[in-house]
């Protein structure tokens, strides 16, 4: 199965064999990849659908809402915890990541860049909320509920007193550069520890 690019980028950083904690983890293609690669893994994910075709395909996962259940988890149980796209979606994500760091000892972050140009055009141009093919959904049916840029996670993970120990930025599916990223990507993805 071909993996998104910011789910390849975090699969080929894990060290095989850790203990990974994949909140909000969807249809389990993450999980599938870090189980491949001999990873324990476990999910968290709040809409049951996906639960349930998670559980179908042999993966630990539980119906859980990540803004109120990952304080459950016991501090550093997991060596990664991984938040893939769901950081916008999360009441509060300033309280979300305190409590990534608190259940792993490594994190990666990703998320749609709601700087990127194209996003920024529709706005100025066409006045009306994007939609472009990082942000699929029109305003009145996403999921996302903050709109975060590369600026604006960086900011955040200086305030929370997290260090940012590698960063990727994907445009298209392909990568770029970190020079501009927060106007050139349409993805970005950080590797994060305390």
């Amino acid at each position: 199965m071909m993996l998104r690019p910011d789910l390849a980028v975090i699969v080929n950083h894990v060290t095989p064999g850790s203990r990974v904690l994949d909140i909000g983890c969807g249809d389990g293609a993450l999980m599938l990849a870090m189980r491949e690669a001999g990873c324990d893994v476990r999910g968290i994910e709040i809409d049951a659908g996906c639960v349930e075709r998670c559980v179908s395909q042999g993966l630990s996962v539980v119906q859980g809402d990540a803004d109120r259940d990952l304080a459950d988890y016991p501090d550093k149980g997991f060596d990664y915890a991984i938040l893939s796209q769901t950081l916008q979606t999360a009441a509060r994500p300033d309280r979300m990541l305190d409590e990534l760091l608190r259940v792993g000892t490594r994190a990666f972050v990703s998320f749609p860049n709601f700087a990127h140009w194209r996003t920024r055009a529709a706005l100025m141009f066409g006045g009306k909320m994007p939609v472009t093919r990082s942000i699929p959904v029109s305003w009145y049916a996403t999921q996302n509920i903050h709109h975060v840029t590369v600026a604006d996670f960086r900011e955040l993970a200086r305030d929370k007193g997290a260090r940012i120990d590698n960063e990727w930025f994907f445009s298209g599916g392909r990568p770029v550069g970190a020079a501009a990223a927060n106007l050139r990507a349409e993805f970005a993805v950080f590797e994060l520890s305390r």
